[in-house]
């Protein structure tokens, strides 16, 4: 019974303790409440929802998507290998948000594949577009070949960097192309695909007094140190490789592709703007090994073959005995060479077509041979003789491989001493 009023006290201090809970849980609930309103109160132009209805500024967000983008067309110097001569082109996209840099390169082919060369000549080589991540490995193969990397950024809108990407994303669909040396190569699908993606044109520069041929061109690239590459190149490029080219024409050659950028403006109505921002050197020219070929020139040989013609000539006026094995050995040899010839007049190289160094290079020589040799009666003589005039005469429109003239000089001059000047 004493602990009776204790109990009670007891259960009246827990009731207590359990009400002063209660208040103050009620009161922290009250203020977090209050301050949240308050926030909301505060910072209601941030956080309220976009309404369906108001417009988006889509040129700030595209603007803001392509602020670290960067579209350079890089240009490489050429090198000894025969393939790079000439110099290649490639493009970049620089994403410097995301730190990633794509290097698109439409000069892949496949030597591999059979009858690569076959193929090669009668213009029907397939290359594509191929994009590498690795530009860093992609530079450092021109570095140990000795040839430069140039970057030249380009000047675009945010719109025709993403039309540039687009583009790029559907050629990737179909990458295999059919490559032309001269009209559609490496150099040519960067400058189209560029030109296709400006929201204006693009207005290049002349060169003043700059109007060489696509020959001419070719010899600027190959120069004295590869003359066997320039005299196979001039045996089977025809008339219309001596024609002035346009400036279009031109760009063909990575390096003139360069020099038409750096002064060329994109026109969009009265706005005109660089189409270069700036240039950049990824890689500066390094020393280049010339590799050492055929210790003579082809001039040297062409010479030696007209010093042949002449002392066997001398030698058939001097015994009166005609060397029908010799007239035997030159034609089977200009004939074989004259049907490679006669197969390029159906290659799909525009340029290739209509070569008079077939009046030189007659693949008709193959028809008359057995007679020649058999001693025959033969027109193959008057034949040969109308042609050889046709091919000097022919050097006035079109530049022959170096020293064919004297070639054909000689040979008019013994067909005259053996066949006609004793009639």
């Amino acid at each position: 019974m004493a602990l009776t009023p204790f109990l009670c006290n007891f259960a009246a201090v827990k009731r207590i303790r359990l009400f002063l809970r209660v208040l103050l849980l009620v009161f922290a609930m009250m203020t977090v409440s209050g301050n949240a309103d308050a926030q909301q109160t505060v910072g209601n132009d941030s956080l309220r929802p976009i309404s369906i209805d108001e417009p988006i500024d889509e040129d700030s967000l595209l603007a803001a998507r392509m602020a670290g983008v960067e579209v350079s067309l890089l240009t490489c110097s050429p090198h000894e290998e025969v393939y790079s001569l000439y110099g290649h082109t490639a493009l970049l996209i620089t994403d410097r948000m995301a730190r990633r840099q794509w290097v698109f390169n439409y000069g892949v082919f496949d030597y591999r594949k059979p009858h690569f060369v076959w193929r090669f000549m009668m213009g029907q080589t397939d290359y594509r577009l191929e994009s590498t991540p690795a530009l860093l490995a992609w530079c450092d193969y021109y570095r140990r070949w000795g040839s430069s990397v140039e970057a030249q950024v380009l000047d675009l809108t945010p719109r025709e960097k993403l039309q540039l990407q687009t583009a790029l994303a559907e050629n990737m669909k179909t990458p295999v192309y059919r490559y032309n040396f001269f009209f559609d190569n490496c150099s040519t699908r960067p400058r189209d695909i560029i030109e296709r993606s400006l929201d204006g044109t693009v207005s290049y520069a002349e060169r003043p007094g700059y109007e060489p041929t696509l020959r001419q061109m070719v010899h600027e690239c190959t120069g004295s140190d590869h003359r066997w590459a320039a005299f196979g190149n001039d045996l089977l490029l025809g008339f219309r490789a001596d024609q002035k080219t346009t400036q279009r024409e031109r760009q063909f050659l990575p390096a003139s592709l360069s020099w038409d950028f750096d002064h060329a403006t994109v026109v969009r109505g009265s706005d005109r703007r660089p189409l270069v921002l700036r240039r950049v050197t990824l890689i500066p020219q390094g020393q280049q090994t010339v590799k050492q070929g055929f210790p003579l020139s082809p001039l040297a040989c062409t010479l030696f073959i007209c010093l042949l013609i002449a002392a066997v000539t001398g030698y058939e006026l001097h015994s009166k005995r005609q060397q029908v094995w010799f007239d035997g050995v030159m034609m089977l040899l200009t004939g074989v060479a004259g049907c490679l010839l006669t197969l390029m007049f159906f290659s799909e190289h525009p340029a290739t077509s209509t070569n008079l160094q077939v009046l030189l290079l007659n693949p008709l020589a193959l028809l008359f041979l057995p007679q020649v040799i058999r001693r025959r009666k033969t027109l193959w003589w008057k034949l040969q003789g109308v042609c050889l005039l046709l091919f000097l005469l022919g050097a006035l429109v079109q530049d022959y491989a170096e020293g064919l003239e004297f070639v054909a000089l000689f040979l008019l001059i013994r067909l005259y001493l053996t066949h006609y000047h004793d009639q």
